[in-house]
This record gives C-alpha cells, sequence and structure tokens, in this order.
C-alpha cells in the first residue's frame, strides 16, 4: 500500500520532539491550534482546520521518546484507515524523525497533495522545536 513518508534531523532533545508530537500544546504549535489529544494508547486526538477538515486519530501505540502511532477513524474518505507513524532517534544533541502516512489505497491527487502538506509541517515541527515558533493551522487567518 502506498506511504507517504518524511524524514527530518531537528536541533532539540528527543524528549522536546516526541512531547511536541505527543502533547495538546505541542500539537497546536506546529499542525493547527485547533488539536485536542489524550495522552494515552486507546486515547483520541482531534485536529480542525476550520470548518474544512476534522480529523480524529485513534492512538493506537506510544513507547517514550520512541513512537507514537495514530490510526484515522474520522476525516477525508481517503484518509480513513490509513495509519501516521512518528518514530524518534537520538543523535547526539539532535533528533532524527521519522514520519510515514501509510496504508493508502493508492496514490491519488489528494494522496500527492496530502505529501506536500506534510512537508509543510514537518518543517513546521522543526521549526517549532529549534525556535519556538511553528506555523500551525490558525483558524479564521
Amino acid at each position: 500500500m502506498p506511504a507517504i513518508k518524511h524524514y527530518l534531523i531537528i536541533k532539540a532533545p528527543i524528549e522536546k520532539v516526541y512531547n511536541t508530537i505527543l502533547t495538546t500544546e505541542g500539537l497546536r504549535g506546529w499542525w493547527t491550534e485547533e488539536a485536542n489529544t489524550e495522552e494515552k494508547v486507546g486515547g483520541i486526538a482531534t485536529f480542525d482546520f476550520g470548518e474544512r477538515y476534522h480529523n480524529k486519530m485513534k492512538i493506537t501505540n506510544l513507547e517514550e521518546n520512541k513512537l507514537i502511532e495514530w490510526e484515522c477513524l474520522e476525516g477525508d474518505k481517503e484518509w480513513i484507515g490509513t495509519i501516521y507513524r512518528f518514530e524518534f532517534e537520538s543523535k547526539g544533541e539532535n533528533t532524527i524523525l521519522r514520519f510515514t502516512h501509510g496504508n493508502w489505497r493508492e496514490e491519488t491527487d489528494f494522496f500527492a497533495s496530502c505529501n506536500y502538506q506534510w512537508g509543510y509541517y514537518m518543517s513546521s515541527i522543526a521549526k517549532y522545536n529549534e525556535t519556538g515558533a511553528g506555523t500551525p493551522y490558525k483558524s479564521g487567518k
């Protein structure tokens, strides 16, 4: 099955990068200001992008400072059933982040658009961790 993959080296400690993706505060700093999450396996994370998009994820795996994994329960029809995997590796004072958005049924124009958007948000994760200011979606702006 097709998968979107990104690899980043972030100039920040692994604990900081991990918490950026685990916590509501962190997610609001880089992805969307309309994020909420339960920080546990089986918990639900929701991500809204104004009235246009609503995404609901189930947290399926957490390994502290190693892995965060979600499964899409609600969202665009092409996202439902897809898996989001964030893998973390410490590299000195830096963190390697390997991101996979997998289990797509096929490569469509929406798949290609999402690949582009994920690249944008991967850059936002790095900026948020390195400077304290990411570029999340801001409702009404």
